[in-house]
């Protein structure tokens, strides 16, 4: 195969990228995509190339995918449905083909990237190796794209504890401590709560600060979805994720971003707005959310 793989530089993007390269040889190059580009037409997708876990804007190779906005009616080969993470639908596919031993790697990237995490795990991250790796990838530059490549070698040769103890890990896990702390600070003083809806703006203040995405809900449990806005070049970007601390939101983030140009999971999704028509859809979204969740009881739990 002369083909690419084409994958999101997050950890389910690596792991999917580490599990294709096992099967179709370990001399495929990996292009890390973001979705806005495939959704933006940015990426020209060849029909030698295998995508997984992005949007498809036309038939190629193969085609692995869990996101409820990217579903897609024209003829594929591959596997679509929901799923913890797309490393398990590639996973499933080729399991006659995989090493047994990836496994384990596979289900830390389901319980990463459906954020099945426990209160502890959320607090101290620092005590589970793969979910610390996890918040050392970023995917916004160069040195962060030529670091997704670095991991899929490693995942794909070395048991985690040795992953643990390579250099480069190792200093970005320990910087991921510092700028977590930092971050605690900066989501108390950037986050209001109306309802059960917390709203974290981080507009206006340069470069989006970088730390825990999951310790916005212990630090607000009496909300069951969070909105964390912040500027992106030319455009304003909005995140939605239902709380994994307090569940019950009943709003599918994924389906009610589609309608801004974004999309996601049913519980986590991303959209990038105009700048021009920012306040305005913000606004809107912030309004769906609050008035969806106004009659939430924190005691039933209540998840669709």
């Amino acid at each position: 195969m002369t083909g690419r793989i084409i994958t999101r530089p997050d950890f389910d993007g690596i792991v999917c990228a580490a599990l294709l390269k096992e099967v179709m040889g370990s001399q495929l190059p990996v292009a890390w995509v973001q979705p806005n580009q495939m959704q933006r037409g940015l990426v020209e997708v060849g029909s030698e190339d295998v995508v997984a876990n992005l949007p498809l804007p036309r038939p190629c190779a193969l085609w692995f995918d869990h996101h409820v906005s990217n579903q897609v009616d024209f003829p594929y080969k591959g596997t679509y449905r929901m799923a913890p993470s797309a490393a398990r639908l590639v996973f499933d596919y080729f399991r006659d083909q995989i090493d047994s031993r990836f496994e384990g790697l596979v289900q830390q990237a389901d319980k990463i990237d459906a954020a099945q995490l426990n209160l502890d795990e959320i607090l101290h991250p620092g005590k589970y190796p793969y979910i610390l790796i996890s918040m050392t990838i970023y995917g916004s530059g160069f040195s962060d794209l030529a670091y997704c490549d670095h991991l899929v070698e490693l995942f794909r040769c070395c048991p985690v504890e040795l992953v643990m103890v390579d250099p480069e890990v190792r200093r970005r896990c320990e910087q991921v401590m510092a700028l977590n702390r930092e971050y605690e600070t900066l989501l108390k003083r950037n986050t209001t709560v109306r309802g059960h809806v917390s709203i974290t703006d981080f507009r206006n203040m340069g470069p989006v600060p970088d730390g825990n995405r999951f310790l916005v809900y212990s630090l607000f449990p009496q909300t069951v979805v969070n909105v964390k806005i912040f500027d992106e070049k030319d455009f304003v970007a909005i995140k939605l994720g239902h709380s994994i601390v307090t569940p019950g939101c009943r709003v599918n983030v994924g389906k009610l971003l589609m309608k801004y140009g974004g999309g996601g999971h049913s519980g986590a999704g991303a959209c990038r707005l105009e700048r021009r028509l920012a306040d305005r859809s913000v606004n809107e979204i912030i309004e769906i959310l609050v008035q969806q969740c106004s009659g939430f009881d924190p005691q039933s739990l209540a998840v669709d």
